[in-house]
C-alpha cells in the first residue's frame, strides 16, 4: 500500500520550491586576477538563468583578511577589494533580477574577524570594559583557559590575549584574560546576550535588504547562543557533522535563546515585504530539532544535512526523506534538500568511494581514491532523486558539470585553517573549492583573463569545462538543464509524495502527486535494476534505461528515472 509522506501544496513564497545555486565568489569566475570576483559572477549570470535555477546564494564577499575564506568578516557593510566594490555588488543584484534570479547573501553572525573595529576596541579597552562585553572575554582557570571547549578547526577554543601575535609592545601585552573562538583564533565569537550585538545585526540586515537582496544564508545558525555558565563539555566540538546521538547537549550549539534572535530577524525582513527569506545552516538531528528554526515567525528554510549525510544508502535515504517531510510539515515549512557545499567533499567523489555511505573530511593523493565514473553515475542519480522531492533544493557550483574533488592538491597551496590548526591531520576543504573550468583550451580553463587561478585545477577538467559540455546533449550540464526544466514544468517542488515501495521492493519508489497533472513515478535503483512497470514511460533518467524483448525495460543499478503513464 502507498504510504503518503507529504500532501501537495499550492505555490507559496518563491523559496518554497526554489532551486538555489551556491556561488563561492573566489572560485566562480574572475574579471581580473587569480581570485574570482563580483564582476566575474555578474558576467555569467545568464549561464545560471539558462541552467534553470531560481536564485543564487553568494558565499561571503565582505571586507575580510581572508583567514577563513571570508567567513572572518572585518566589515559587514563593505565589499572586500579582492571581490570588487559596493557598486559591483549593486550591479550584480540588479543584473540577477534582470535575468530572473533572486539573490541570497551569506551573513556570518557567530563571530567576526579579529580585525573588526569592535574587537580592536575591545582589546584596547581592557578587562571589564563595555567593549569586551560584545565578545566572550573571560579570566582563565589557573594557568589554563576558562573551560575545556575545543575549536571546530582543532585545538582549544580559547586564546589568551597576551599570547596573540600582536601583543608584544601593545596595551594588552600583559593581559591574561582569554577570548572564545569556536573556529580560528582570528574569529572571536560574539556575545549574543548583548543588546548592542543584536541591534547591530538588525541594522546590517536592513543595509543589504535596502540594496535589493532577497534573503540571507545564516552561517552557523545554531551557534549564536551559548550557555552563559560556560560549563566544561568533555567531547569534541563538531559543527559539520553534528553531535553523536549518545553525546549530551552541547553548551555552544542549539541553545534555546538563539530562537529569539531569529524572531527579531524575521520582523526585520517583514519590513521589506513578505518575499525576503532566511535559510539556516544548522547541523542538527533529528529533523524535529531542525524544524524549530523554521517555525512561521523564524526562518524560511533550513538545510537538510541529514540528507547529505545519508550517502548512497537506500534504507537511510528512505528514513530521512520520510522523517524530514514529517518534521517540516509539522511547522508548515518546506523541506530544503542539499547534497554538497563548500564544506564537504564533492558528491561525485563521495559516492565513488569504497564506502559510499561515509563522508571523508578531505581526500589527498596518498589516500584511497574514488571511482570517478561510478561516483558521477551515483551523483546524477541522487540529483535526479533530490529534484523530484517536494520542497527546495540547492546546487553547489560545479555539480552541474560533474566536477570531482581535487584529490591531488599539494599541501603547500592549501589555505583552509582546519588544515593548519590540526597540523595537517585534517585535509581540509580546499579540494572542493577549486576554481571552475569555463573554456577547455584556455589557460586556467578561462577562469580569469590571464589564465591564473588561486588554487590549481586538475588537468583532466579540460573535458568538463562549460564550453565542452554546453552543446553536448549527452553531457552532465545538458542533463541538469533538462532535469531542472522538467522539475519546473511539472511543479514537483509543490507536489505531494507517496512511498510506493513494497516491503521487498528493490530500490526507492515514490509518486510525486498533484491535482494539476499526472503523477510522476520516481525510481532509484541501487545494487539491482528496477523493472519499469507496464503502462509507464520514461521522462528522464540519469542512466540509459535498458530495453527488453516485449517489455518496457529496467532502470539500471545506480540510477534514477522519472516516469509518467503512457497515455499522459
Amino acid at each position: 500500500m502507498p504510504r503518503e509522506l507529504h500532501r501537495p501544496t499550492l505555490p507559496r513564497q518563491w523559496w518554497s520550491d526554489a532551486v538555489i545555486y551556491q556561488i563561492y565568489p573566489r572560485s566562480f569566475a574572475s574579471s581580473h586576477s587569480a581570485v574570482g570576483d563580483l564582476p566575474g559572477i555578474t558576467s555569467h549570470l545568464p549561464y545560471l538563468a539558462e541552467l534553470g535555477v531560481d536564485a543564487v546564494w553568494l558565499s561571503p564577499f565582505y571586507r575580510s583578511p581572508q583567514k577563513d575564506a571570508g567567513y572572518d568578516v572585518e566589515d559587514y557593510r563593505d565589499v572586500d577589494p579582492r571581490f570588487g566594490t559596493l557598486a559591483d555588488a549593486d550591479a550584480l543584484i540588479a543584473r540577477a533580477h534582470e535575468v530572473g534570479l533572486k539573490v541570497v547573501v551569506d551573513i556570518v553572525p557567530n563571530h567576526t574577524s579579529d580585525r573588526h573595529a569592535w574587537f580592536r576596541r575591545a582589546l584596547e579597552a581592557g578587562p571589564g570594559s563595555p567593549e569586551r562585553e560584545r565578545y566572550w572575554f573571560r579570566p582563565g582557570r589557573g594557568d589554563g583557559p576558562p573551560n575545556d571547549w575545543q575549536s571546530v578547526f582543532g585545538s582549544i577554543a580559547w586564546t589568551r590575549v597576551c599570547d596573540r601575535p600582536d601583543a608584544p609592545g601593545s596595551p594588552w601585552q600583559d593581559d591574561t584574560s582569554w577570548y572564545l573562538h569556536l573556529f580560528d583564533s582570528s574569529q572571536p565569537d560574539l556575545n549574543w546576550a548583548n543588546p548592542e550585538v543584536r541591534a547591530e545585526f538588525r541594522d546590517i540586515l536592513r543595509f543589504w535588504l535596502a540594496r535589493g537582496v532577497d534573503g540571507f544564508r545564516v552561517d552557523v545558525a545554531h551557534g549564536l547562543a551559548k550557555d552563559p555558565a560556560l560549563p566544561d563539555w568533555q567531547h569534541r566540538v563538531t559543527m559539520v557533522r553534528g553531535d553523536a546521538a549518545d553525546t549530551p547537549p552541547a553548551p555552544m550549539w542549539n541553545v534555546g535563546a538563539v530562537h529569539g534572535v531569529y524572531r527579531e530577524w524575521r520582523a526585520v525582513l517583514d519590513e521589506f515585504g513578505p518575499d525576503r527569506m532566511l535559510v539556516a545552516e544548522a547541523w542538527l538531528a533529528p529533523a524535529a530539532e531542525l524544524a524549530a528554526y523554521v517555525r512561521p515567525d523564524e526562518m524560511s528554510q533550513a538545510f537538510n544535512f541529514e540528507f547529505l549525510e545519508c550517502g548512497w544508502d537506500r534504507d537511510r535515504l528512505r528514513e530521512v526523506i520520510a522523517d524530514s517531510l514529517a518534521a517540516m510539515d509539522a511547522v508548515g515549512a518546506p523541506t530544503t534538500w542539499v547534497l554538497s557545499n563548500h564544506d564537504v567533499v564533492r558528491a561525485t567523489s563521495r559516492f565513488g568511494m569504497a564506502d559510499p555511505t561515509g563522508r571523508p573530511d578531505g581526500i589527498r593523493a596518498e589516500d584511497p581514491q574514488p571511482d570517478g565514473r561510478l561516483g558521477l553515475r551515483r551523483a546524477l542519480a541522487m540529483h535526479l532523486l533530490m529534484a523530484a522531492l517536494p520542497g527546495s533544493a540547492y546546487i553547489w557550483q560545479g555539480e552541474e558539470l560533474g566536477l570531482p574533488e581535487h584529490t591531488s592538491l599539494p599541501d603547500d597551496v592549501r589555505e583552509d585553517p582546519a588544515f593548519f590548526r590540526t597540523r595537517g591531520r585534517e585535509t581540509g576543504r580546499d579540494g572542493c573549492r577549486v576554481p571552475l573550468p569555463w573554456v577547455g583550451d584556455a589557460p586556467g580553463f578561462g577562469f580569469s583573463p590571464e589564465g591564473s587561478s588561486w588554487l590549481p585545477q586538475p588537468a583532466d577538467w579540460r573535458e568538463l569545462a562549460v564550453d565542452a559540455q554546453v552543446a553536448d546533449e549527452a553531457s552532465t550540464l545538458s542533463f541538469f538543464r533538462r532535469m531542472l526544466a522538467l522539475r519546473r514544468r511539472l511543479g514537483l517542488g509543490h507536489g505531494g509524495l507517496a512511498d510506493v515501495a513494497g516491503v521487498r521492493a528493490r530500490g526507492l519508489r515514490y509518486l510525486n502527486t498533484s491535482p494539476r497533472r499526472e503523477d510522476v513515478l520516481v525510481l532509484t535503483a541501487f545494487d539491482e535494476p528496477i523493472d519499469v512497470p507496464d503502462g509507464w514511460r520514461v521522462l528522464i533518467s540519469s542512466a540509459e534505461v535498458g530495453g527488453s524483448a516485449g517489455g518496457p525495460g529496467a532502470v539500471p543499478a545506480d540510477a534514477t528515472a522519472w516516469l509518467v503513464r503512457e497515455d499522459s
